[in-house]
């Protein structure tokens, strides 16, 4: 099962997660994100437990438990949607300019 954890502390890490999902069951990985400018953590992440069954109890245990001070928002990860273009206008169809 994909956990989607959000408002973490800018202080927890990987480490940190691991240490608190592990007291729910087994898990594969927990991956903080980071922002690409700063190289600081963005305040959610995603873990990664094999047990749905175990995922489940992770979810009911900690959602909204207070960890360094905020309460976690935990819950089941949805699908990455697609996302076009970006910064460049130019990668979008039908967009056209005018010099």
């Amino acid at each position: 099962m994909n956990i989607y954890v959000s408002n973490l502390s800018f202080h927890t890490s990987e480490e940190d997660l691991k240490d608190l999902f592990s007291k729910y069951g087994s898990v594969t990985s927990a991956k903080i994100i980071m922002d690409r400018m700063t190289n600081r953590s963005r305040g959610f992440a995603f873990v990664e437990m094999p047990s749905e069954e175990e995922g489940n109890e992770a979810l009911k245990g900690l959602n909204g438990k207070e960890v360094e001070g905020r309460a976690l928002s935990v819950s089941v990860a949805r699908e990455r949607e697609e996302r076009s273009g970006g910064r460049n206008s130019f990668s979008r169809p039908g967009n056209k300019r005018s010099y």
